[in-house]
């Protein structure tokens, strides 16, 4: 099941800084792929799982909401703090919805884009009209 990671931040009164120092020991993957979704309108991005990549998302400025199901779990997790990361597991079928007008989600991958690599069927029935 999905988790998440608090990431080492710095506060002061010259702002925030939060820092991924090694993320190759921090994050449980070495990283292949880097991306991040912005603008989004009321539209539901995701709905799917892989077969291979592991996933580090941080909603790095505004909000959104990611569902998580793992076929015998489900959990929603609100991301809201650039210092929390949400590690997405390859059994995680996810859908991320609800992003505020400013967010923008940068999300780490384990390998390089493979389209073969996506699994679309949900575990759920209810997920179908997705």
């Amino acid at each position: 099941m999905a988790y998440l990671l608090n990431l080492v931040n710095f506060s002061g009164k010259k702002g925030e800084l939060t820092v991924l120092d090694n993320a190759d020991s921090l994050l449980p993957f070495k990283i292949k792929r880097v991306f991040y979704i912005y603008h989004v309108d009321d539209s539901i991005r995701g709905g799917h799982r892989h077969h291979q990549t592991v996933q580090a998302a941080i909603c790095i400025h505004g909000s959104c909401t990611v569902h998580i199901d793992d076929g015998e779990k489900q959990e929603e997790f609100l991301l809201n703090n650039p210092s929390i990361c949400l590690i997405l597991e390859t059994k995680d079928w996810h859908t991320m919805y609800n992003f505020s007008k400013d967010a923008i989600l940068l999300v780490f991958a384990s390998t390089t884009f493979d389209e073969k690599d996506y699994i679309f069927q949900p575990y759920h029935a209810k997920y179908d009209t997705l």
